[in-house]
């Protein structure tokens, strides 16, 4: 068996214990590129997926490998020639050691104007989780066939989970792959100023025309359209115009469509037409690996004691740890040598001495009724109406979840009801929460807000 016949073997068995995503992610231009007297020599793309091939892979690796050859001693994983020769210097893990400036340093990548893409943002630099693999699977598979499938493909999640990355990553992998697709992508901020500029110039159907003639429209933060009745009606034909013509419509919110308050609901329709998506929190490996790819990106040499250090500490969300990332590599360069983890925790001090996560009933009613679009007084006094009922119902359960707050007290703060009401709301919810996964997202985006504030 040749070491090309060896290594696909151990690809198709290792292909069918993990998921699609994972497999491309990992495994993606590896190879076996030496079997001398039994120790195998597998070569990885660059030093991240070494690490993680080495950390998570080895002992499956090399257990399949010695069922397929007994004569197999040992595996060791190196980084390919091609990356050796381009990768800079290791500057040395010293609390004294000088820090290199080419350390730093990092290509300034311009957003293009005619596509306002950032380059930056790519499938290949997209660290991918179970908090994100079914968002990044619908994103792969609608770079590769745009207008064909899952269209439109909406995704939505909290703020800072990299939602903006896998948009803009679509955009910049049709723009490489298939030619003479027009795309474009825009935040709803900036789409909205572009309506409001329009009528007010009478140019709308210039700008529509404008609109028609892309292949790909991406627009970020949908959410920001509720209540802009106007900018919402000539996104509705621009998107049926394209839609029509099987042009790829992609979309991002912090929420679910049904979610998103004083949304037309022939929008609402529309963006249920298609595949829906979210992203989630990552969890600590995830976020360990995330921290891998933006020290990469940022030419920066960390010991894993730090980067678990800083996935520790900060939980939140992505950008979180690009900004303590970016903390470090300011006080490295200002004081001109390498952080040890003591450094790091004393940096990092007035975080982590932060007084555990609290928060009040005002704070939850008042973020309930911030996503639902109500006003406070509405979901505290007593109503009937079924756009009011079901946030109070949401509210009541988490004043009891989040706060322990007692059932006579709950009915109190909502006009006065008795506790049954409060203790029925509370078990419906918490029972609606294990089978309907959007209440699930709507109620742990909510929590984001009541959290952040």
């Amino acid at each position: 068996m040749t070491n090309e016949e060896l290594w696909q073997a151990v690809l198709a068995e290792i292909q069918l214990g993990i998921s699609r995503a994972n497999f491309v992610t990992w495994f993606k231009n590896t190879e076996i590129v030496s079997n001398d007297e039994g120790v195998i020599l597998v070569s990885a793309p660059n030093n991240f997926s070494k690490e993680w091939l080495e950390n998570k892979y080895n002992k499956t690796i090399l257990k399949i490998l010695r069922g397929l050859d007994e004569g197999i001693k040992d595996m060791r994983f190196i980084i390919s020639q091609k990356e050796l020769k381009e990768s800079l210097p290791v500057v040395k893990k010293s609390l004294v050691a000088p820090l290199e400036e080419t350390q730093l340093e990092f290509e300034e990548l311009h957003v293009d104007k005619e596509t306002n893409l950032n380059p930056r943002y790519t499938f290949e630099n997209f660290v991918i989780g179970s908090f994100n693999e079914l968002a990044h699977a619908a994103a792969s598979a609608v770079s590769k066939n745009p207008g064909q499938v899952y269209n439109p493909l909406f995704i939505y999640g909290g703020t800072g989970l990299g939602k903006t990355h896998l948009l803009q990553a679509v955009g910049n992998e049709i723009v490489k792959n298939i030619m003479g697709k027009k795309v474009k992508y825009l935040s709803s901020e900036n789409f909205v100023s572009q309506i409001v500029l329009a009528i007010k110039n009478h140019k709308i159907e210039d700008l529509k025309n404008q609109y028609r003639q892309n292949d790909v429209l991406i627009i970020d933060d949908v959410q920001f359209l509720a209540g802009k009745e106007k900018t919402q009606e000539e996104f509705f034909h621009i998107f049926n115009a394209l839609y029509e013509k099987n042009k790829q419509i992609i979309i991002s919110s912090d929420r679910p469509p049904k979610a998103i308050p004083a949304l037309e609901e022939r929008l609402r329709s529309r963006f249920e037409g298609g595949m829906i998506a979210d992203i989630s929190s990552p969890d600590l490996e995830t976020r360990v690996a995330i921290l891998k790819t933006k020290e990469q990106e940022k030419k920066m040499s960390l010991s894993n004691e730090i980067l678990n250090y800083i996935a520790t500490v900060f939980q939140k969300n992505i950008r979180e740890l690009e900004g303590a990332l970016n903390k470090i590599a300011n006080a490295q360069k200002q004081k001109n040598f390498i952080i040890n983890l003591d450094g790091a925790k004393l940096l990092f001090q007035s975080v982590t001495n932060l007084p555990p996560q609290t928060t009040s009933p005002k704070k939850i009613i008042q973020a309930v009724a911030q996503f639902y679009d109500l006003k406070e007084k509405d979901l505290v006094k007593e109503s009937r109406k079924k756009e009011i009922v079901r946030p109070r119902q949401i509210a009541m359960y988490l004043l009891r979840e989040e706060i322990k707050s007692s059932y006579p007290s709950i009915g109190r703060k909502f006009g006065g009801k008795d506790h049954t009401t409060a203790i029925y709301s509370c078990a419906k919810i918490g029972k609606e929460i294990k089978e309907n996964e959007n209440l699930a997202n709507e109620i742990n985006l909510i929590k984001q807000k009541v959290y952040s504030a």
